[in-house]
């Protein structure tokens, strides 16, 4: 019989067992160039999170205060001695997850910048110490894209102008109507929706209301709504402040109308984490006026501010609040930490991929000092 060509047993055994080491190296190199594909994913994700969330934040801190009065915008308020309510006023509800907060009670205006430390839910990274909360801020600016300021609503006719005359402010400052050859809304010109902040301007002061609804060129300012800035007769801060007024028996007494007055749609702007829509990520909220909060930030972990004051003495800084003898007016930069985690966890060993985000943004509107006086 002629020689039979072929592999033997010992040849084919040594065969595969290059093959299956060359297969597992491969296959090992595949899991490792897969694990490290995820972890660079991640962290990108992670980095453009944090990234986009702070941005955000530093836009609207680098707007706060414009357009602001110097110390803030009136609320209403009633002075008490014990409670800074006193008869009868309420505070003005704040913007945040839960509901159930308000600005502080002694607060006579809505200022540039409110603190709100650890009024925000619980921080959720693994190296926070038990009991510490989340901070929340409130920042406040005028919408210097809407021209509603360019004329007074009830502009008086002087010399050539004709002024506004179907502009009105009615019903205590309830009704405001504007003259559409002064100021026209929607669809071809400004555009004012429910839940905006007007203040209002005059040579009496400022005011500030929440608009209710709006039909064509009024807008209504009904009491009851999510600010409590309506139709309040507290002593200080209301639309009453701003009447003209008539003496009766020796005392000024407002007559219900109102002086030549301007209208300025304010931004409100909150920021806080939500920890009820999805326990497991976490978002960070963005929210506008009393309007629903939007997700601008997911998997957060931790959000925190310091603030930074120069009052010409001991300009303390790093603070979590207002401290004693400060006020917020004296706020000149505000430190932002944001944390956050990957969306998911990595595959190889289970565990999340974490980072923070640390700045400080200097206040443009209220950052100048004049150490020359």
């Amino acid at each position: 019989m002629k020689k039979q060509s072929g592999f033997t047993l010992i040849e084919f055994m040594v065969a595969m067992g290059i093959t299956i080491i060359a297969l597992a190296a491969t296959m090992l190199a595949f899991k490792d160039a897969t694990n490290t594909n995820q972890s660079v994913t991640l962290k990108s994700d992670l980095s453009d999170n944090l990234r986009a969330g702070v941005n955000l934040i530093q836009q609207d801190l680098i707007m706060a205060g414009t357009g602001i009065p110097t110390g803030g915008i009136p609320i209403p308020y009633t002075p008490g001695p014990t409670s800074c309510l006193g008869g009868g006023g309420a505070p003005i509800n704040r913007p945040n997850l839960s509901g159930g907060l308000t600005f502080p009670v002694c607060n006579v205006s809505l200022n540039a910048v409110e603190p709100g430390w650890q009024l925000g839910p619980p921080i959720t990274s693994p190296d926070s110490s038990a009991g510490s909360n989340t901070d929340l801020i409130t920042i406040l600016y005028a919408d210097n894209t809407l021209a509603l300021n360019s004329r007074m609503i009830n502009e008086p006719a002087i010399g050539a102008n004709p002024g506004c005359p179907a502009g009105n402010i009615a019903n205590g400052g309830l009704v405001v109507v504007f003259d559409p050859n002064c100021i026209r809304f929607s669809p071809t010109g400004v555009q004012i929706n429910a839940g905006d902040l007007i203040m209002f301007t005059n040579t009496k002061g400022n005011a500030i209301q929440e608009v209710t609804s709006v039909a064509g060129q009024t807008l209504h300012f009904a009491s009851g709504d999510g600010l409590n800035l309506n139709g309040r007769s507290d002593p200080q801060g209301t639309m009453t402040q701003l009447e003209n007024t008539n003496v009766v028996g020796g005392v000024n007494v407002p007559n219900g109308s109102f002086p030549p007055t301007t209208a300025t749609r304010i931004w409100m702007v909150s920021y806080y984490l939500d920890n009820v829509t999805d326990p497991l990520h976490v978002r960070l909220i963005r929210r506008l006026n009393w309007n629903p909060g939007q997700p601008v930030g997911e998997t957060i972990e931790n959000l925190q501010f310091k603030y930074n004051f120069v009052d010409g003495v001991t300009n303390p800084s790093g603070q979590p609040s207002i401290p004693t003898g400060e006020s917020e007016s004296e706020i000149r930069s505000v430190d932002i930490l944001l944390g956050a985690r990957s969306t998911n966890p990595l595959t190889q060993n289970h565990k999340y991929l974490r980072s923070n985000f640390m700045t400080q943004v200097s206040l443009r509107s209220m950052a100048y000092v004049n150490r020359y006086q």
